[in-house]
């Protein structure tokens, strides 16, 4: 994917919380669908052994293929092929060129890990289909995290490269996010936390993003 074929808007991708299961993540993710456009979800490992982690993604995977939204697999490239997913992540640098060259003929290969520009350019040079700027589990602040904002937003000006951009627990960081340029924002508490409405949490951070408006990196926001 490049800037010439991606939205001039911002978009979402949800990410899985730790404590998922799934049944209650199934039911989760189905009204967080009813809430308006989300690209893709990923679900990682986290602490899960290999049987925990497979229930979940063959319970979420088809609800969210469903809904036209591309299912990543952080974590185990083998329950990524089980489950028929649309891609895979790789948070290890040291495991990256390898996934682009084993899987990327067959599905989408995202990256993650980068902590510095010189991490994001390394990462890039090996041509992952995306980067993610954040870390899973590590959204519990109601802002993003100042240096992931920064590196988006760098990383949406400079690079072709789309770039996911994780938000805080707050919905209405999604906005700061939408405003760096990165073509992804990343969603996981401020969807999935206790006491919160998945339908309704989604349908308020694509309104924040149109308000926004179209992408800074296309000169147009």
């Amino acid at each position: 994917m490049t800037k010439a074929n991606v939205p001039d808007r911002c978009r979402i991708v949800l990410i899985a919380p730790e404590d998922a299961t799934p049944s209650a993540f199934s039911d989760a993710l189905s009204q967080a669908i009813l809430g308006g456009d989300i690209a893709s979800l990923i679900l990682p490992r986290y602490e899960m052994d290999e049987a925990a982690f497979q229930r979940l993604a063959e319970a979420a995977t088809p609800i969210a293929q469903a809904a036209g939204i591309a299912v990543i697999i952080a974590g185990d490239t083998r329950i990524a092929g089980r489950v028929k997913a649309d891609g895979i992540h790789v948070d290890a640098k040291s495991e990256l060129a390898d996934a682009v060259e084993r899987f990327q003929s067959k599905m989408a290969v995202g990256a993650g890990g980068a902590k510095s520009r010189d991490d994001a350019l390394a990462l890039g040079e090996m041509r992952p289909d995306y980067l993610l700027f954040g870390r899973f589990g590590y959204d519990k602040k109601p802002e993003p995290h100042p240096r992931n904002l920064a590196l988006g937003e760098w990383w949406a000006e400079m690079i072709d490269l789309p770039c996911i951009v994780m938000a805080g627990s707050d919905i209405a960081s999604v906005e700061t996010v939408a405003r760096t340029g990165a073509e992804f924002v990343a969603l996981s508490t401020a969807v999935f936390g206790e006491g919160i409405d998945p339908r309704d949490a989604v349908a308020k951070a694509n309104a924040f993003i149109e308000q926004a408006g179209p992408r800074a990196a296309e000169g147009e926001a």
